[in-house]
């Protein structure tokens, strides 16, 4: 036993946490965590194979499903969340499909937001119905519409708040309540706030859900996705990644672990330049609307302030003449990085209904309000002058 193992922990504050979850020492007494890089693991006798195979012990088998680095992430991220269990998979979207895979069934139903990533609109849509799994998708915002699109046989509800890239916000705890009356799952994913701003699963949500590729990593190095929330939900995906192998490797979970020790004072970053750049691009005359919930007038601010530690990373904006104005904008800037991936210590930039939602139908995408002059940028951690200046680079372009 180490010292992190202690009842302290749990009381610990949330940066505290994130540096000392999770940690087992080898009989070497290194100070940083291992990397375990190995497929199996040796057992003492064929008793304890058996034992260990059939669950009657604890003990690693083989790094599909028992592996120490990754439990070590999914115990730290666990804590967090303030969850009583994580797992962790091989990709944000892997992520997803465990959850819905392993409790979801042909016949069920699912409510789901408009506002998600347009991955996510696939997955639900295309892939799940090929196995019978219907669903329907509400405006995010709206409880009274979710509350009457319920189906007798819905047994999931699925957000993501705030939203990709509007920054819609949902009021959690409502719909955590119509999950409850109707005898659903309310999954939450929490990419966009990190457990840094935002914790679900204390305002009521069954399961939260993770691409750890963004912020939980936060350089933008590795692939990882995750599940947070009780035991009983969590182990019948555990026993999924067992048979079906979505699993996070053991290098990417190292990463992802060092990343989280740093998450609280990355997010807090983030959003300070994010909360700066919004207000200074509200006020330039080539900008028709910012999307950012940290903006006083932007409709979900209220609630983001009541169950939000901070409002994010992630600003969307409009300009004026549609598709082309948006890509010479694009063109124009020299420092941001274009690149649908967010959540990097680099600034990104990119054009929605083109990239992260172009494989939605126009009509899909006018309903989640996408439009072809959105511009979403996730702001990195470079001077906030650098990147108000690549921006006024961008406006040249749209002003020649």
């Amino acid at each position: 036993m180490t010292k992190e193992t202690g009842k302290w922990l749990e009381d610990a504050g949330p940066r505290t946490r994130a540096i000392r979850s999770g940690i087992r020492r080898t009989p070497e007494g290194e100070h940083a965590e291992p990397i375990f890089t190995s497929s199996s693991f040796l057992f003492d006798s064929p008793e304890d194979a058996a034992a260990k195979f059939a669950g009657e012990v604890d003990g690693n088998v083989y790094s599909r499903y028992t592996n120490p680095t990754v439990r070590a992430f999914e115990e730290r991220l666990a804590a967090l969340e303030q969850g009583d269990a994580a797992v962790a998979t091989a990709s944000g979207m892997s992520a997803i499909l465990a959850l819905c895979l392993t409790h979801l069934k042909a016949g069920d139903h699912v409510l789901c937001s408009r506002d998600v990533f347009g991955a996510t609109v696939g997955l639900f849509q295309n892939t799940l119905q090929k196995f019978g799994v219907g669903v329907s998708f509400v405006p995010l915002t709206d409880p009274d519409q979710w509350r009457g699109a319920a189906e007798s046989n819905t047994r999931m509800l699925f957000i993501e708040t705030p939203s990709n890239p509007l920054n819609a916000v949902a009021d959690i705890a409502a719909l955590a309540q119509i999950s409850q009356d109707i005898g659903a799952i309310l999954a939450v994913d929490n990419c966009f706030c990190s457990p840094a701003l935002q914790t679900p699963l204390l305002l009521g949500a069954d399961i939260v859900t993770h691409s750890a590729t963004k912020y939980l990593d936060g350089q933008g190095r590795v692939l990882g996705g995750a599940l947070v929330g009780p035991e009983e939900l969590i182990t019948p995906v555990v026993a999924f990644n067992r048979s079906c192998g979505p699993t996070m490797s053991a290098f990417n979970a190292w990463v992802m672990l060092k990343g989280l020790e740093t998450l609280d004072l990355r997010m807090r970053a983030h959003s300070d330049n994010a909360q700066r750049l919004a207000e200074w691009l509200a006020e330039h005359s080539l900008v028709e609307a910012v999307h950012y919930c940290g903006l006083p007038d932007h409709p979900g601010h209220a609630l983001a302030v009541r169950q939000q530690q901070g409002f994010g990373g992630v600003l969307a904006f409009e300009v004026a003449g549609g598709r082309e104005a948006a890509w010479q904008f694009i063109n124009g800037t020299e420092l941001m990085s274009l690149t649908a991936n967010l959540g990097d210590a680099k600034t990104t930039i990119v054009h929605p209904a083109s990239t992260t939602h172009g494989r939605l139908t126009a009509e899909q995408r006018g309903a989640a309000g996408i439009s072809e002059g959105l511009v979403r940028i996730a702001v990195g951690l470079e001077d906030l002058a650098d990147l108000q200046s690549d921006c006024l680079r961008g406006f040249a372009a749209l002003s020649r």
